[in-house]
């Protein structure tokens, strides 16, 4: 097994650029393994780096304290599959052509991404999770090993498909999720690796479909749904607010126009406090999954 204490752990990657082909991989390879840890419509201040004034992030948080934290990082595309393929590719939306979320399965397919290019280059390379450009849950080029859902994903018993075959997992999805990437940690090789986890958290659960609007999700089951373990453990604590919460932006014409039967902007429209809480709880198997997941780098490192 390769030995080197070397790695970098993101958790929001922005671009990647290259200087050329490096040298294959070897025993003695010095190049990073790799691990990138997407969360999904994660609120930037529901973190305890941010100074939130319950939520508990230990494993986030240690990841800030130990590395860079970018209090100022914006997209330039604020939508589901634009983003992504803005995260894999380090280009805009007008670039890698994923403009909207339509299904582009075959255009995703396509992508010159940074992990098709590291395995170009000896890397060992895994996408784990939730790659939502499409509903096409096959298996993308550059992957080596490849466990993707389909659309938006299950919460609860996803089926998964596992390089190009579908398997029925029971469980809870970021559980799941966590358990396959520390398989793939944990196998021996002489290269090194990217590990690329997209986990379905913090979405609630609703089906994708393939003209890029939604419906309820199969199982039935609507909304945030947290891990039975983590279900309740904010639901007595005060969501804090901010000054302009409930005011509506009548300033801003773009965001007060009518869109088919939703009610304006208001204070009605705001989203409830046992929303926010079940947002926040689902929160905590991503932290705690992070946290196995540096307990495994670690026994690596030795």
């Amino acid at each position: 097994m390769l030995r080197t204490t070397w790695f970098a752990l993101v958790l929001v990657m922005t671009g990647c650029g290259g200087e050329g082909p490096a040298p294959p991989a070897t025993t003695d390879d010095v190049r990073p393994n790799i691990i990138v840890v997407v969360v999904d419509d994660l609120r930037w201040d529901e973190l305890g780096v941010a100074g939130h004034p319950y939520v508990k992030t230990p494993h986030i948080d240690s990841v800030a304290a130990s590395g860079a934290y970018f209090t100022n990082a914006y997209t330039t595309t604020p939508l589901c599959s634009p983003a992504r393929a803005s995260l894999l590719t380090g280009q805009y939306a007008h670039v890698h052509g994923i403009t909207d979320n339509l299904a582009r399965n075959e255009q995703s397919h396509r992508l010159e991404t940074f992990p098709r290019r590291l395995h170009e280059v000896g890397y060992d390379t895994a996408f784990i999770g939730k790659w939502h450009m499409g509903n096409d849950d096959s298996p993308r080029p550059g992957f080596r090993r490849w466990v993707g859902m389909k659309g938006q994903g299950e919460a609860i018993d996803p089926e998964l498909n596992v390089d190009g075959e579908r398997h029925q997992f029971d469980g809870y999805v970021t559980d799941i999720l966590t358990a396959e990437a520390l398989k793939f940690i944990q196998e021996p090789r002489d290269a090194p690796f990217l590990l690329y986890v997209s986990h379905k958290a913090l979405h609630p659960n609703i089906t994708q479909l393939d003209d890029g609007s939604t419906a309820a999700s199969p199982s039935g089951v609507p909304g945030f749904i947290a891990a039975d373990r983590h279900r309740g453990m904010y639901a007595d604590a005060a969501v804090p607010r901010r000054a302009n919460s409930g005011i509506a932006p009548v300033d801003k014409q773009a965001l007060m126009r009518q869109i088919g039967e939703l009610p304006p902007l208001s204070a009605d429209t705001i989203t409830d406090e046992n929303t926010i809480h079940e947002r926040q709880e689902m929160l905590m198997a991503v932290d705690e999954g992070l946290g196995e997941l540096l307990a495994a780098v670690n026994e690596i490192v030795g």
